[in-house]
């Protein structure tokens, strides 16, 4: 034992003490916490509270001082002694503390680390991420994950629940998420401030009561085959890419992530893992004779697995298949034509909308319902029927896209 902790026993602790004292040892306070200050060899000082819980002795380190005072280190000695007396452990509730000063930002970057391999697609884990560093860090990304409120997630979701609603709804899923993931890993204890049902739901109006349409521009079914035509005439892997997304009613990012391992040229057929499909299960897509013979006249990059790649060997952009159409729609408005608009909205129409197209086409020519929806890999019936319906009418499905190939490059008769 130190000399100098024999010779303050008994006194207390004084702020100018404290400050001066160089000579290495143990000083008490002598207030009945069992608070000291500790002198190293270096001069470094640490305050350390002896303590009894627990049925042991424990040392715990209270700061150093000049950034704790004496008056501070006290402070939390008298607190320790209080969460004993409770029945506590101060252990365990310095370290939530510790844990609950973690502001919102640098949780999500713990959350996302823990959880960025689930996410589907590269695509994906950049709008999660894009989504919580637009809207939530700007307003509570300081704050500690411990003490945001609802009130606070509010402040974030006001501002776009109205005039963002399917951004504001995915950011309030994402936000809930961060947090329920902070609850498990005890980085804090309260319940989640971004819960829906019986919390926000009290202070926002339900999304499908603001939700406005957010269809995608659909090229015109009567535009269809003068589209068709002059797409057929331009050049570029992306063009080829937009003429097999409009053929196979996919999704573009379906088409622009296909690989030569996932078709087979001799049966028509093209099967996308499910981990590529937005429903999570595979789906089979038949091809059609012109699909085929769109696929068998395209280049071959041995670097590259995809179908349609892009200069560099990479996949292709979405803004590549966007372009194409735009340069159409350019095209025929330079030549004092309406060019590819949409009907309802009037806009220019883009690559998603064919899906809308085929669809419109489906319905006017008396294609089953249930036919069309599966070439759009859409659910269709209940989950219970789901279950029991072992088919996906590949056959059916397969004679369906030939005819609408034929209205293409014919634009032949809505009926067969």
């Amino acid at each position: 034992m130190f000399d100098s902790e024999k010779s303050r026993r008994g006194k207390s602790l004084t702020a100018a003490f404290v400050r001066n004292i160089k000579e290495p040892g143990k000083y008490h306070d002598g207030n009945g916490t069992g608070l000291f200050l500790r002198v190293d060899k270096t001069g470094t000082k640490f305050w350390v509270q002896r303590i009894t819980f627990g049925g042991k002795r424990h040392e715990l380190g209270v700061g150093s001082p000049p950034v704790v005072s004496l008056a501070e280190a006290r402070e939390k000695a008298f607190e320790n002694k209080r969460t004993v007396r409770r029945g506590g452990n101060p252990l365990t509730e310095k370290r939530r503390a510790r844990l609950e000063e973690m502001n919102f930002a640098q949780v999500v970057d713990k959350y996302l680390e823990a959880k960025l391999s689930e996410f589907r697609s590269e695509k994906h884990r950049k709008q999660w991420r894009s989504t919580l560093d637009t809207y939530a860090k700007p307003v509570i990304g300081s704050d500690p994950i411990g003490q945001i409120s609802p009130a606070d997630v509010l402040r974030v979701l006001e501002p776009i629940w109205e005039t963002k609603t399917e951004t504001a709804t995915r950011l309030r899923q994402r936000i809930e998420a961060v947090f329920s993931w902070a609850i498990a890993s005890e980085l804090r204890q309260t319940e989640n401030p971004a819960r829906w049902k019986g919390n926000l739901s009290e202070m926002l109006p339900k999304p499908s009561k603001v939700k406005k349409s957010q269809n995608f521009p659909a090229l015109s079914l009567k535009d269809a085959p003068r589209w068709w035509a002059a797409l057929t005439k331009r050049d570029g892997m992306a063009a080829r890419a937009l003429q097999f997304t409009c053929l196979t009613a996919s999704r573009s990012g379906e088409v622009r992530g296909m690989a030569w391992d996932e078709v087979d040229l001799d049966a028509a057929l093209w099967v996308i893992p499910a981990e590529r499909m937005k429903a999570r299960r595979e789906h089979r897509e038949p091809l059609t004779p012109g699909a085929v013979s769109l696929l068998r006249s395209l280049p071959r990059l041995k670097r590259s697995p995809y179908v349609f790649f892009a200069p560099q060997g990479g996949m292709l952009s979405d803004m590549s298949l966007s372009a194409v159409m735009r340069r159409m729609h350019e095209a025929e408005v330079k030549t004092n034509q309406p060019g590819f608009l949409d009907v309802r909205s009037g806009r220019p129409a883009v690559p998603h909308g064919l899906r809308s197209t085929f669809r419109d086409w489906a319905a006017e020519s008396g294609e089953e319902r249930d036919l069309a929806e599966i070439a759009l890999s859409h659910d269709v019936g209940s989950a219970v029927e789901r279950a029991y319906r072992r088919s996906d009418m590949l056959d059916r499905r397969r004679r369906m896209m030939a005819r609408w190939e034929r209205y293409l490059l014919k634009g032949s008769p809505l009926n067969h």
